[in-house]
């Protein structure tokens, strides 16, 4: 008898032990499963935008820096190494006045030695109507002198989260300083 009452003082603290510890792992968990309808993820849409990009690499309306360049860019025929920063006017028309409906702001690099090529990484942030406050992500190659261009939607925020989709540009006008250039944009999202 003595020996089962020693036993049983040491028997519950290994029980409240294990059980402090058990509800210790399950409130600190790294990752869980959780149903799409609890973030609002109810039912797809397909969404297609439309608007003009302007940008002004000099000038007075400049909007567009080249921040970098390699050693070899000044002697390269497609600008190779260059790196610009752009917060670029999206627009409804192409013309510069027109109505704005975000901007476009981020990073392309010349990133080809063969062909006026650029990475791009870009962030449409748009400032009207239904989607104001709401962003997509672009990253993708684009290939200036291709009569379309294809680039990947990659994500977005606002009302484009967990957006997919592409992107199509096609040049509308180019001069010394601007390049205007016509956007499509197909995109999945909530």
């Amino acid at each position: 008898m003595p020996h089962s009452t020693k036993f049983l003082p040491s028997f519950l603290i290994f029980l409240l032990f294990f059980f402090i510890s058990l509800s210790y792992a399950k409130s600190h968990t790294f990752s869980r499963t959780i149903s799409p309808s609890t973030v609002g993820l109810n039912q797809e849409k397909l969404s297609h935008l439309h608007f003009y990009f302007h940008d002004v690499i000099g000038g007075r309306n400049q909007t567009a820096v080249r921040v970098a360049a390699s050693p070899a860019t000044s002697t390269s025929p497609t600008g190779f190494g260059s790196v610009v920063i752009m917060d670029d006017p999206l627009t409804e028309q192409p013309e510069w006045g027109s109505k704005e409906v975000g901007r476009a702001q981020g990073i392309y690099a010349s990133a080809s030695q063969t062909e006026l090529g650029f990475l791009m990484v870009l962030n449409f942030a748009f400032t009207q109507g239904k989607y104001n406050g709401s962003t997509l992500s672009i990253v993708g190659r684009n290939t200036v002198a291709s009569a379309v261009r294809e680039m990947p939607v990659v994500g977005g925020s606002g009302l484009f989260r967990f957006a997919r989709g592409y992107a199509q540009a096609k040049t509308y006008a180019l001069a010394e300083l601007e390049a205007v250039v016509e956007y499509n944009v197909y995109v999945f999202h909530y």
